[in-house]
C-alpha cells in the first residue's frame, strides 16, 4: 500500500451496505435543515447557533438535580457532555454543523476532516460550547483525509473541560457504548448502544476521492448516529472516549438532508488509539503520517487475499518496505500477523492499525507455495 491509490480503484458511488467496505456518509448536517421524514427540525436559533441540552437544569429554580448512579448512562453523559462542542462551518448563506471533542484546556478540539473541509476553502468556522457561547475556530496544520481527522483550535476561551481519552485496544463486541453529538444541529444529543463489530473497513472522506488508502478500521456500533454526529465521541461506560464518530450506512437517501438517510443502527467510529496518534502528529509537526508497505494491489483479483498487481507497472515500490522484505508482483498476501487476509481492504486496515516503523509478519503465496516474511513498515505523509 502506498500513499497514492495503491492501484486500487473504487467507484464513486457504492451500495450503502456493500461489504467489506462501506462508503462513508458524511455526518454533517445542514444548519438550515428543513423537513426530515415529515418532521420539521429547526437546527438553529435566531442567531443560527444550534440548540443545546443542559444537564442538571432546575425547573423554575426549585427542583435540584438528581444524583445518578455511577456508571449509569446519565452519569456518563454528565461527564462527557461538557467536553463536546458543535462545529459550524458557514459558506455564504448556507452552512453545516458537526461535532468536536475538547482535548486540551488551551483550546484544542478533535473532529473529522470532512466536518471542517469547507473552512479550508473560505468557509467560516465557529465552535459552539454547551453554554451556547461561541468562538472562532482555526484549523491546526493539515487535516488528515486518510483517517478523516482534523484538529481545530479556539483561543481565549476559559473553563474548557478536556474529555478523558481512553483506549480502543481492549474493546470487545457487545461492550456498551454511548455516542454524543449534534445530529441535525441538535447539540448535546446522547444515544446508547453496543460495539457491534470491530475492524470494519470503511471508506473515509466521503469516499469521493477514489483513493483506496482512505479506509479506516472502524468500530461499528448500533448507537444512533446521524448527520451532525461526525467528530463527536463514542465513549465507554467510564466516560472515556474510545472512538470518534465518523460514518453511517443508510438504506436510502433523503433530499432534505443532502441525500443522506437517517440511522439504521449501523454507525462507525475511528478507534481512539489511532485518533490520538494522528492528533499528536498534527499538533507536533503540522501533518500526519501513515504506515505503508509500498505496493499496488490488483483490484481484478477474485480469490482470497490481497494480490500485488502484475508487473505491468511499479507494483512493488523499488527500495520500499515490501521490496526489502522480498515481496514481488503477483504475490498474494493471505495473512498479516497470523490473521487471515481475504481482500485488499482487510490488508489496508490491518496496516492502518500500525505506526510507521512497526514490524509486520506477512504470509504470501507465490507460485502455489506459502512463504512468510517480516516487513518494517514505511511512512507516508497523508497530505
Amino acid at each position: 500500500m502506498t500513499g497514492d491509490n495503491g492501484g486500487v480503484t473504487w467507484p464513486s458511488e457504492q451500495p450503502a451496505l456493500t461489504w467489506p467496505v462501506l462508503a462513508l456518509t458524511a455526518g454533517i448536517a445542514a444548519v438550515f435543515a428543513g423537513t426530515v421524514g415529515g418532521l420539521v427540525v429547526h437546527a438553529a436559533d435566531n442567531d443560527n447557533s444550534p440548540s443545546t441540552v443542559t444537564l442538571g437544569a432546575q425547573s423554575n429554580g426549585a427542583t435540584p438535580a438528581v444524583a445518578r448512579t455511577p456508571g449509569s448512562v446519565a452519569s456518563v453523559a454528565a461527564k462527557i457532555l461538557p467536553s463536546v462542542v458543535s462545529i459550524e462551518v458557514r459558506v455564504g448563506s448556507g452552512g453545516d454543523t458537526g461535532t468536536g471533542i475538547v482535548i486540551s484546556r488551551d483550546g484544542y478540539i478533535l473532529t473529522n476532516n470532512h466536518v471542517v473541509a469547507a473552512a479550508r476553502t473560505g468557509g467560516r468556522l465557529t465552535v459552539v460550547f454547551p453554554d451556547k457561547s461561541s468562538a472562532k475556530g482555526t484549523i491546526v496544520g493539515h487535516p488528515d483525509p486518510v483517517s478523516d481527522l482534523a484538529v481545530v483550535r479556539v483561543r481565549n476561551v476559559k473553563g474548557l473541560r478536556p474529555a478523558t481519552l481512553g483506549s480502543s485496544a481492549n474493546l470487545s463486541v457487545g461492550d456498551p457504548v454511548i455516542a454524543v453529538g449534534s445530529p441535525l444541529g441538535l447539540a448535546g444529543t446522547v444515544t446508547t448502544g453496543i460495539v457491534s463489530a470491530l475492524d470494519r473497513p470503511v471508506a473515509a472522506s466521503d469516499s469521493g476521492s477514489g483513493n483506496a488508502d482512505n479506509i479506516i478500521d472502524a468500530i461499528q456500533t448500533d448507537a444512533a448516529i446521524n448527520p451532525g454526529n461526525s467528530g463527536g465521541p463514542l465513549v465507554d461506560m467510564s466516560g472515556a472516549v474510545v472512538g470518534v464518530n465518523s460514518a453511517i450506512a443508510t438504506l436510502s437517501g433523503d433530499a432534505s438532508t443532502g441525500g443522506q438517510g437517517g440511522s439504521i443502527g449501523l454507525g462507525f467510529a475511528i478507534p481512539i488509539d489511532q485518533a490520538k496518534r494522528i492528533a499528536s502528529e498534527i499538533l507536533k509537526q503540522g501533518y500526519a503520517t501513515h504506515a505503508i508497505i509500498g505496493v499496488h494491489l490488483d483490484t481484478s483479483f477474485t480469490g482470497d487475499g490481497a494480490k500485488i498487481a502484475d508487473p505491468n507497472g511499479a507494483a512493488v515500490v523499488k527500495g520500499g518496505p515490501a521490496a526489502r522484505a522480498g515481496l514481488k508482483a503477483g504475490d498474494v498476501i493471505v495473512a498479516a500477523d497470523g490473521e487471515r487476509i481475504t481482500s485488499p481492504e482487510e490488508l489496508i486496515v490491518t496496516i492502518r492499525k500500525h505506526a510507521p516503523g512497526d514490524r509486520m509478519r506477512l504470509t504470501y503465496v507465490r507460485d502455489g507455495s506459502r512463504h512468510t516474511t517480516t516487513v518494517t513498515l514505511g511512512s507516508a505523509r497523508s497530505e
